[in-house]
């Protein structure tokens, strides 16, 4: 399996590469989504429902599987022989950060519950200051796999 895995490394890092811009796409823009959504709209309306929709289509249809298709190729990184040196700070800082991902992933898809239950009680502004968050993470990703610190 592993000799399999090294000879697709190129592949499986492309799809891996590709996996995670579809997946941060989704992370930056579903809550600008809701920034307008609770700022904007008012319940029970027709924008309220066309928000709904666009809400759980991002997620479900883009987000939810690049982040299921990052994991897999991710995980199918760190198991190629020769690509992660588990003694090095970066593979751990990395992989904190992805669960931090998948963490706010999470709280995205519990937010839009909320939208649908018509019991958000989360304002624009903190959907804004938690916009920041896959910025943060992704930065630490990204010099941790760089640098290699």
């Amino acid at each position: 399996m592993t000799d399999l895995l090294a000879l697709w490394y190129p592949w499986v890092k492309t799809l891996h590469v590709i996996s995670v811009i579809a997946w941060m796409a989704g992370l930056f823009y579903l809550p600008r989504l809701f920034v307008y959504h609770v700022e904007q709209v008012e319940k029970g309306t027709a924008t309220d429902a066309m928000f709904q929709t666009m809400e759980r289509r991002l997620l479900k249809a883009i987000m939810s599987p690049a982040m299921i298709a990052t994991w897999v190729f991710g995980l199918c990184l760190v198991v190629t022989p020769g690509i992660v040196d588990w003694g090095a700070v970066w593979p751990w800082t990395k992989a904190a950060s992805v669960l931090g991902m998948t963490w706010f992933h999470m709280w995205l898809g519990m937010r839009r519950k909320d939208f649908v239950a018509g019991r958000n009680a989360v304002s624009g502004r903190h959907y804004r200051m938690m916009n920041e968050v896959p910025t943060l993470l992704m930065v630490v990703i990204v010099a941790s796999v760089i640098v290699k610190f």
